[in-house]
Order: C-alpha cells, then sequence, then structure tokens
C-alpha cells in the first residue's frame, strides 16, 4: 500500500534518531517533555495503518536487498496478526512516559533512550518479514529491557535482570540454530517464500522444538516462568508494563507467525503437550497468584494465567480458538499494562506493594479504585470488558475440540476471579492501619488510566472491528495448515544424532 512514505520503516527509525537526540537535549522536564512529543508524533506517523486492507495479504510491504551474497533483504509488512501488535506497541509508549513522569528521578535521559530503543524494536519484530532482520530485532530488544530493571529496577534488581537475560538468551541461542536450519534446507531467510515451501516431518519435528523453546520462555510458559515475577516486580512501572504488554507477545506471535506455518506437521504432533503446558499454566498461575501479599507480584503470576489461555487458543487450530488466543493477546496487554501502571501509582503514595499496606483505598482514592475495578473485572473476564471477548473465544473452542479438556478451564476462571476480588476487596474496603493523607489521580494520572480503560469498554462492547481484520489472516493461516500439516512423518523414530546430522548438512530430503 503506498501512502507517500515508508510507513513501517519511519515506525522503526524514528524513535532510533528521536532517542538519539535526546542526548543534545537538557534538563530533565525537557527530555520528559520532548519523549513525550516524540510518542505522540509516532502515533501520527502510524495513522495510515488505520487503512488497512481487510484481507489476508501482507500490506505496506518494502523490500530492498540488504545482504545480496547471503541472501539478506530488509523486508517488511504487516497482516492482520502483527498490525494488532504493532498498534498496540505505539499505544503503549506515550502511557509508559506519563506513568514514569515522577516515578524516574535518576539518569532520566537514559531511561526515556531505552523507552525509544525498545519501541523500535518491538516494532522491528512484529513487522520483520526476513528471518535473520527479525532475529537482529528480537536480539536489539534484550539491552534496554535489561537496563530498565538492571539501572531503574528495585534491591534485586540485578538478581533479576540477569535472570532475565540469562533465560532470554537461551531461547534466542534456539531461535537462531532454527534459522539457520530453515535457510539450509529453504534456500531463503523470506517468511512469505518459506510459508510456500514444505519440509519433512523430521526436519519440522527439531525446527520446531527449537523455535517452541524460545518463543516458551518468552511467553512464559511452565516451568520456563521463573525469570518473570522477579523481572515484573524489581523493574520500573515502565519496564513492567512494557514487559507485560508487548514482550510476552512476542512468544506467542512466534508460534503463529513461524511454527505453524512453517513447522504444521510437527505443530500438529506437539499439540497434545503444548495443551497440557497451557492448562497447567492457567492453572499454576491462577493458584500462585490467589496466594500473594504483594500486588506487583499477583498481577506478574496473572499473566502465567492469561498467556496460558492465548497458547491454549493457538493449539486447538480453530478458527474460535486462534482468534480468542489473539484478542487475549491485544487485551492482555491493555489490561495488565493498566495494571501495573496502577500499581506504580500507589507505590508512589504508599511506598509499599504489599497488599496490608494499600487497604481502604475506596475511602481516600475513590477515582482511582474506580479504575482499578473496572480493570479488575476484565482481567477476570466479566462480560461486557475486552478480556471476556477472548477468553469465551477460547472456552467454546476447547469445550467443542474436548468437553473433558474444557473441564479444566474451569478453575482456571475462577481462580482469576478469586485473586483479583480478593485484592480489590481488601484494596477498597480493608481497614487502613492508619488513617492516609494521600491525594486521589491527578491529570497525568486520569490520563493514562482513561485510555486503557476506553480500550477496555470498546473492545468488550463492540468487538466487530477486531474480528474483521484478524480473520482474513486467520482463515489463510489455518487453511494452509491444515492443507500442509499431514505430510508424512517419514522415520518418526529417528535416532536424535542422526535428525541432527541430517539437520545440520542441509539434508535434501529436508525440502519436498
Amino acid at each position: 500500500m503506498d501512502v507517500g512514505y515508508p510507513v513501517l520503516t519511519c515506525l522503526i527509525f524514528f524513535p532510533l534518531a528521536a532517542a538519539a537526540g535526546l542526548f543534545l537535549i537538557r534538563g530533565e522536564a525537557v527530555v520528559r517533555g520532548y519523549t513525550m512529543a516524540v510518542s505522540i508524533f509516532e502515533l501520527i506517523l502510524a495513522v495510515p495503518l488505520i487503512w488497512f486492507k481487510l484481507d489476508s495479504q501482507f500490506q505496506f510491504v518494502e523490500r530492498v536487498s540488504w545482504v545480496p551474497q547471503w541472501g539478506l533483504e530488509y523486508y517488511l509488512g504487516v497482516d492482520g496478526i502483527s498490525i494488532l501488535m504493532v498498534m498496540l506497541t505505539l499505544v503503549i509508549l506515550p502511557l509508559c512516559v506519563m506513568c514514569s513522569w515522577t516515578y524516574i528521578s535518576k539518569r532520566v535521559k537514559e531511561f526515556h533512550f531505552c523507552l525509544l530503543f525498545m519501541t523500535a524494536a518491538c516494532v522491528g519484530v512484529f513487522t520483520a518479514l526476513d528471518l535473520v532482520l527479525f532475529y537482529v530485532f528480537w536480539e536489539a530488544m534484550l539491552i534496554p529491557m535489561y537496563l530498565l530493571i538492571a539501572v531503574w529496577g528495585g534491591d534485586e534488581r540485578r538478581y533479576a535482570s540477569i535472570k532475565f537475560f540469562l533465560y532470554t538468551l537461551a531461547g534466542s541461542t534456539l531461535l537462531l540454530v532454527a534459522i539457520v536450519a530453515f535457510r539450509i534446507a529453504g534456500g531463503t531467510f523470506s517468511i512469505p517464500e518459506l510459508m510456500q515451501q514444505s519440509f519433512s516431518f523430521r526436519f519440522q519435528f527439531w525446527a520446531f522444538l527449537a523455535m517452541a523453546l524460545a518463543f516458551a520462555i518468552k511467553v512464559p510458559m511452565f516451568p520456563f516462568h521463573t525469570w518473570l515475577p522477579a523481572a515484573h516486580v524489581q523493574a520500573p512501572s515502565a519496564g513492567s508494563v512494557i514487559l507485560a504488554a508487548v514482550l510476552l507477545k512476542m512468544g506467542t506471535y512466534g508460534f503463529l507467525r513461524f511454527c505453524l506455518p512453517l513447522t504444521p506437521a510437527a505443530s500438529q504432533y506437539f499439540a497434545p503437550m503444548m495443551i497440557a503446558i497451557s492448562i497447567v499454566s492457567i492453572l499454576y498461575g491462577g493458584w500462585v497468584a490467589l496466594g500473594q501479599e504483594d500486588i506487583k507480584k499477583l498481577v506478574a503470576y496473572s499473566s502465567v494465567a492469561h498467556m496460558g489461555f492465548v497458547t491454549l487458543g493457538i493449539f486447538l487450530f480453530t478458527l474460535r480458538g486462534v482468534e480468542g488466543a489473539l484478542f487475549q493477546m491485544l487485551n492482555h496487554g491493555i489490561v495488565t499494562g493498566a495494571l501495573f501502571m496502577m500499581v506504580g501509582c500507589v507505590y508512589e503514595r504508599s511506598h509499599s506493594r504489599e497488599i496490608k499496606n494499600n487497604m481502604g483505598m475506596g475511602k481516600y482514592l475513590p477515582a482511582f479504585m474506580g479504575f482499578w475495578g473496572l480493570f479488575a473485572l476484565s482481567s477476570f473476564g466479566f462480560p461486557g470488558t475486552n478480556s471476556f471477548v477472548g477468553e469465551i473465544l477460547v472456552f467454546v473452542a476447547t469445550f467443542e475440540v474436548n468437553a473433558w479438556l474444557g473441564a479444566f478451564l474451569v478453575p482456571g476462571a475462577l481462580l482469576a476471579a478469586a485473586y483479583m476480588f480478593r485484592v480489590s476487596m481488601k484494596m477498597a474496603w480493608g481497614e487502613p492501619s492508619a488513617a492516609k493523607n494521600w491525594k486521589d489521580l491527578n491529570s497525568r494520572e486520569w490520563a493514562y488510566c482513561v485510555v486503557p480503560a476506553v480500550f477496555v469498554l470498546v473492545i468488550g462492547l463492540a468487538p466487530g472491528y477486531v474480528f474483521k481484520m484478524i480473520d482474513p489472516s486467520i482463515d489463510k493461516l489455518l487453511a494452509d495448515f491444515k492443507g500442509r500439516s499431514q505430510v508424512q512423518r517419514v522415520e518418526t523414530e529417528t535416532p536424535m544424532r542422526t535428525a541432527a546430522l541430517d539437520l545440520f548438512a542441509g539434508d535434501a530430503s529436508a525440502k519436498n
């Protein structure tokens, strides 16, 4: 689609140029205002995305030869699966700037540099159509996220940042192995071209395992989740918002963009395992969240449960399941990001994230508790809110596939209601330990609460446009998946040594 300028390139490189410009600015107030202006202009640059054609093809495509002798291309594009994540990333940036306005008081310039750099890398991940370009952006986002935790985090920030970095770096190494294997077997780094090829089951088996482990760590799925609570609790509010709203979605986006289209037979073969792990994540995340006394840690563990619904929907391989997964990716980013901003808001007043130190706020902060109540209702899928749309789709899809399987989701939904009601009731009506002199939300806090609240209600009450946007791409994804997932599973019992040798030797039979 030609709109007069390269939209996706501008969305990636404008924040990078603006980040470099920060070092020419003096004064903390000026830095904050400058970054806020950049984030708003970034949204203006994205206006052409509103004209996204409701079909299954990649749009706003930009393709330029990068390193011809290696077959590398600067190749960008969006479809119904990726455009929601791009738009979510761009909306989150100004909210992160606002919620950090008074929260961040040291190295302000460097902090906002990390925010802008992170935004550019995230947009790159969701728009890259070349495997190596994707990997470059995938790795690039590790650096600012690590710094956000390590420099501006809590007392145990070093432990949390190193754990985050090592976990995600391990997954990235596996992803790189899969990328090299696809280049050897498929002869190209182009993702759309690889989607048109068929690979032997043996090749798909090992490629899927490498990619799935990388994406499972990023989601994170049980038992690879242990880095997430530590990272969330120690990160500053903006870091937690970006982590929950955007970074976790890179894992589930990877399943949709790579595992299902490139390794359909292996995805189907491993689906029972992925479904089982998803259900365990839902139940485990909800159960552990129920016992938390730290509000931020409670929201962090709830992410494990919510993302379990996403991976479950993906590996059901049905229209309703994948629709529900995409809705939940969007909804979780909105709602959990909002909850983390509100945790930061109350922490600035009480200097504590413990429930016992933040009780009785309904009396002192009625506007705050009103917004918290809305986001809490959405978090456990109350009808009329955005999360209800995604969760009901996954519920229906699961029961359609297997009623007994669907029965496991019922306690997961009950746990979500239990832990959100528990913390909300104590925060609203619990007996405070002492009289508080807190002031209710100021105009800046109202702004970053109203924006996600609007999305919660609009998507919850009128989700039709989102369906129209994502359905063509989902239909194409599932049609291609079902047509190619029945590839003959040759030598499924091949020893690991033989399969690995075939994989790295560029087994000619890997491509049918």
